[in-house]
């Protein structure tokens, strides 16, 4: 079977290294993981045989970090909070800060960022309640293996996915997808830097939750750790 048509979620859970190009061409593999391969490089103008030979590549580079698809849910969502929730709560202070500073100083620069301090501690408040329903809600349910218990929930924090990927999507149109000037200062260069590795963060975490710990067929054939 081609792997057009497979889905960006299911790809992304199978082939090691594969997030890193979908990074590369900018597929949304978190929240728009049910979408086919073919669908997603169609919608954005991509030459399909170069995608799939960049995918095909892939195993001979193949490093030696663990597969979440056949970790226990208890060591996945360990390493959900350890990774993710916890680097989230220490990226964005420090974005937050970051910006206001640029934005103080560079306000009359035509590329500096109007607005993404604020955008950011947005992020900051909606990722952090969001967090708090799955540390102290979902995942003790998932943990017991009371999945079927958990179906409401999970949709909620599936939307909530959603909402997170628009408002990654707004950080690029804030930032001119990341676009820094000539004489960008160490403290633009860092904040975009960090822009860029929370995005990457985020949409891998998304993608933990939404096509492995979320995933029906996780709970009934994977043993709960």
């Amino acid at each position: 079977m081609s792997l057009l048509n497979h889905s960006l979620g299911s790809l992304a859970r199978e082939i090691p290294g594969a997030t890193r190009v979908f990074h590369h061409y900018r597929l949304d593999y978190c929240c728009s993981g049910n979408a086919l391969l073919s669908e997603a490089l169609s919608e954005r103008g991509l030459d399909a045989a170069e995608v799939i030979a960049r995918l095909e590549a892939l195993p001979a580079r193949c490093d030696n970090s663990p597969n979440w698809a056949e970790a226990g849910t208890g060591e996945l969502i360990d390493h959900i909070l350890a990774r993710y929730h916890e680097v989230h709560r220490q990226q964005l202070p420090e974005l937050i800060e970051l910006a206001r500073r640029v934005e103080a100083v560079h306000g009359e620069h035509p590329l500096c960022p109007h607005g993404l301090a604020d955008h950011l501690a947005e992020m900051r408040q909606e990722l952090e309640s969001h967090m708090q329903k799955e540390e102290q809600i979902l995942f003790p349910m998932l943990r017991r293996g009371l999945f079927m218990q958990a179906t409401g929930p999970i949709s909620v924090m599936r939307l909530e996915h959603d909402d997170h990927g628009q408002a990654l999507a707004r950080l690029l149109e804030l930032t001119e997808h990341l676009s820094l000037p000539a004489d960008a200062c160490a403290s633009w260069q860092a904040l975009y830097g960090g822009i860029e590795e929370l995005q990457n963060d985020l949409m891998q975490h998304i993608h933990l939750e939404n096509n492995l710990l979320f995933s029906p067929s996780r709970h009934q054939e994977v043993q709960h750790g």
